[in-house]
C-alpha cells in the first residue's frame, strides 16, 4: 500500500487517528502496514495496537502470496537440519511450492529485524525450528495472514499456536528404562539446555524411569549440554571422572552420544563391554557408529512433514480443529548398549 492509496477512501480518517494517537506520521504508520523497516519495535507494536482498535481493515488484495513456505532455524547446522529440510521440501514440492531458508535470532524468537524482511517476502507460511515468536511477531505475522507453525518449540506454546512436536517424556523413560532392565543402576543423563522443553521433558521421563525402578536419583549424575558433539565430549569426560563413575549413559542427542563415544575412547573405557550408552534422534550417522549407536527414534522429517502440512491448512481453512500435535517416539536397540556384567 503506498502513500497515495492511504489518501483514497474512508480509512484517511482511521490512518490520521493512528498517527495522531500514536504520535507518529502517517509515512511510519504506513512502513508499518506494509512491513518495512525503518520503525522501532516499541512504535511498530503501538501502531499494530492501534490499528487493532480501530478495526483498521488491510487492503490485501494488490498484495501477492509468493509461493514459498520459509523455514527459520536458530542455527543451520549438520544432520539434525538436513532432516527437517527434507521434510519441509518434500510437502512444499507437493504442492508446487518452494523453500526459503532463514537462519536469525536464538532459541526464544528470531532477531527483531526478520519480521521485517518476512512481511516483504510475504510466503505462503512460516514454520520456526526449536524456537517460539514475541508476541509482536505473532501480531504483525496475523495480521497480513501469514499463518505459522512451531516445530518442537523451545516453551510450552498457547492453545492458540500451532504448534508440531514429539513425545519428548516417553523418549526419555523408554531409553532408561532400556538402561534399567540391562541392569544398570549408575544410570547418568547429559541433558540439552535447561531452557528448552523437550530437554525438561526428556530429563522428566529418565527421573520416572528410575523412580519406577526403585533407583535414586543422583544430581550429580545429570550435567547440561547443548545437544552437540563437543558438549557431549566435555560433559562425558566430567562423569567418567566421578569416583562412582555411572556404568551407562543417557545422551540428550546422538551428536552428543557421538562426544560420549570420543571421552570413553580418550579414558581407555570399552562401549559397550564398561559402558553403555544410548542417544537421542536416530540420525542416519547413529547406525555408522562404531558400535551402532542405541538410541530414541524422534521422527524428525514426519514433524517437519506434519508442520508444512498445517501450516498450508492453514492458509486455505478459516479453521483448523487440532493445533497441536506430539508424534510418538521409540526406541531403537543397536549395538552400544549390553547387559551389565
Amino acid at each position: 500500500m503506498s502513500i497515495q492509496e492511504i489518501g483514497r477512501g474512508p480509512s484517511r480518517a482511521t490512518l490520521s487517528r493512528v498517527a495522531e494517537e500514536a504520535s507518529v506520521s502517517i509515512s511510519t504508520v504506513s512502513k508499518v502496514l506494509n512491513g518495512r523497516s525503518g520503525v522501532s519495535d516499541a512504535t511498530r507494536a503501538r501502531v499494530e495496537e492501534l490499528l487493532k482498535d480501530h478495526r483498521y481493515n488491510r487492503r490485501n488484495s494488490g498484495q501477492t502470496v509468493a509461493p514459498l513456505v520459509e523455514l527459520v532455524f536458530q542455527q543451520i547446522d549438520g544432520a539434525w537440519a538436513v532432516e527437517i529440510i527434507q521434510g519441509v521440501e518434500r510437502v512444499a514440492r507437493e504442492n508446487g511450492m518452494s523453500v526459503i531458508l532463514t537462519e536469525s535470532g536464538d532459541r526464544h524468537s528470531p532477531a527483531a529485524t526478520w519480521i521485517d524482511g518476512v512481511l516483504q517476502r510475504r510466503p505462503a507460511g512460516v514454520i520456526l525450528i526449536l524456537s517460539d515468536l514475541s508476541p509482536s511477531q505473532k501480531h504483525q505475522l496475523r495480521t497480513r495472514k501469514i499463518p505459522f507453525v512451531l516445530v518442537d518449540p523451545t516453551g510450552d506454546p498457547a492453545p492458540d499456536v500451532p504448534s508440531i512436536g514429539s513425545a519428548n517424556w516417553n523418549g526419555g523413560y523408554l531409553a532408561t528404562r532400556h538402561l534399567v532392565e540391562l541392569g544398570h543402576r549408575q544410570i547418568a543423563m547429559i541433558t540439552g539446555p535447561e531452557d528448552i522443553m523437550c530437554s525438561t521433558a526428556r530429563l522428566s521421563g529418565y527421573r520416572a524411569a528410575l523412580e519406577g525402578a526403585g533407583i535414586p536419583f543422583r544430581a550429580d549424575y545429570v550435567t547440561t549440554g547443548n545437544f552437540d558433539y563437543e558438549s557431549g565430549v566435555a560433559r562425558a569426560r566430567e562423569l567418567l571422572e566421578l569416583e562412582d563413575a555411572p556404568t551407562a549413559i543417557f545422551a540428550g542427542s546422538d551428536l552428543q552420544a557421538l562426544g560420549v563415544y570420543e571421552a570413553a575412547r580418550s579414558a581407555g573405557i570399552s562401549i559397550p563391554d564398561e559402558l553403555s550408552v544410548v542417544g537421542y534422534d536416530d540420525l542416519k550417522l547413529a547406525s555408522w557408529a562404531g558400535p551402532p549407536l542405541t538410541t530414541v527414534r524422534q521422527p524428525l522429517t514426519e514433524m517437519a512433514e506434519e508442520a508444512t502440512r498445517l501450516v498450508l491448512r492453514l492458509r486455505t481453512e478459516e479453521q483448523v480443529d487440532n493445533l497441536r500435535l506430539d508424534l510418538a517416539t521409540r526406541l531403537i536397540v543397536r549395538g552400544s548398549t549390553r547387559p551389565l556384567s
